[in-house]
């Protein structure tokens, strides 16, 4: 199955509560940080949610 590469590159500071459980859930705890996650409609929606904060490729 497909996967993304998640890497966190502006801070979350002053974001709302659930766009930070967001990031939370998608695994990342700090900045620059890179996870792999698989590609379902649950990470995707919530990738779109914080896409002003993190930058993503499709592997």
């Amino acid at each position: 199955m497909a996967k993304y590469r998640i890497t966190q590159i502006i801070s979350s500071n002053g974001e709302t509560r659930r766009q930070k459980a967001n990031l939370a859930s998608l695994g990342i705890h700090r900045m620059n940080q890179t996870v792999e996650v698989e590609k379902t409609p649950v990470t995707t929606g919530m990738l779109q949610k914080v896409l002003h904060l993190v930058k993503f490729e499709e592997i």
